[in-house]
């Protein structure tokens, strides 16, 4: 549904994962008749990093699972219920220093009297073909969303990467798997001291170093990975049936640079236990200012804050 641009609506919502759904089930229940971009930033499709899960198994609500794209057709068909609208466009650009706020999409300006961030986080990847093509074929960005599967049981199993976030993705995949290998391209970890020691004390890690992935492979499922040891050039196969990334997200924040507050890595600040951001009346929810628990339930948790800050914000400021 398009919008007039020369309206200034009570709030709009950018982005449509978890957190920007939830906000817009709320506000739209609230009566603030919320316009919300779902763009592309998060994820590469309308519904953020969830539509790129085959199955969602814990997600209250549904005890035999759920597919991410089917969760989040039916976060959107809620939020439509209650009157949420919705235009399909990636935002280019914000004004958050003149009221009411400016926000560009496709070369129109929007204005709204309120501005609720949900643009969420991408996942790194390894930018190999084979990665991509094996997504969710036992490739996945995310352990403790994906671990559990009965696919990953009592299997071997790698995890890329050096930092805190492998090291914590290897120890949750312990939990299930019969071996998990830690890739890492040095001959160094990353990692603070006490998650290496953490690691290095499970007798289910094994760590592979320096080495790097060059290839998936698998045709319909992960049979294994080709890593080059990048100091001697050795190039060897590994049968594994999954590969986990562990090198990080990268919050979608570029356009709200210079605008809002970002810490050291690009997430929004937000105050306290609120969802404030620097600039009054601006709120961020989601992924795109939590680098901790990035889970669907926190999000939408975060969603339900933002719009309750922004409908108080509003009353307090008409």
């Amino acid at each position: 549904m398009t919008a007039n641009s020369n309206r200034v609506e009570d709030v709009i919502i950018i982005g449509s994962g978890p957190a920007g759904l939830t906000a817009a089930i709320y506000a739209a229940r609230a009566d603030l008749k919320p316009l919300l971009f779902e763009g592309f930033l998060a994820g590469g499709v309308p519904g953020g990093q969830l539509t790129t899960t085959t199955e969602v198994e814990n997600y209250p609500g549904f005890p035999e699972g759920v597919s991410g794209p089917e969760l989040m057709l039916q976060f959107r068909a809620q939020a439509e219920r209650f009157g949420t609208r919705f235009i399909t466009q990636d935002v280019e650009s914000v004004g958050f220093a003149e009221r009411p706020f400016r926000v560009t999409s496709e070369g129109e300006d929007y204005y709204a009297r309120a501005v609720i961030v949900s643009t969420g986080a991408s996942a790194r990847y390894l930018g190999l073909d084979s990665e991509k093509r094996l997504m969710n074929r036992g490739v996945s960005a995310c352990a403790t969303c994906d671990g559990a599967l009965p696919v990953f049981r009592n299997q071997e199993l790698i995890v890329v990467g050096g930092g805190d976030t492998a090291m914590e993705e290897a120890l949750f995949l312990t939990r299930f798997a019969s071996k998990v290998h830690i890739v890492h391209r040095r001959d160094e970890l990353r990692a603070s001291k006490v998650m290496q020691e953490r690691a290095r004390a499970n007798d289910k890690i094994e760590f592979i170093m320096p080495a790097v992935v060059e290839e998936v492979l698998g045709e319909g499922e992960v049979t294994g990975v080709r890593l080059r040891n990048p100091v001697t050039d050795e190039v060897w196969e590994k049968p594994i049936c999954g590969m986990f990334l562990g090198i990080g997200h990268s919050p979608n924040t570029a356009i709200f640079d210079g605008q809002l507050e970002l810490d050291d890595t690009g997430y929004i600040v937000t105050k306290g236990r609120s969802t404030y951001t620097n600039v009054p009346g601006v709120f961020a929810c989601g992924d795109v200012q939590d680098s901790v628990y990035r889970q669907a339930i926190t999000a939408a948790g975060s969603g339900c804050s933002a719009a309750i800050d922004c409908e108080r914000w509003l009353a307090e400021n008409p």
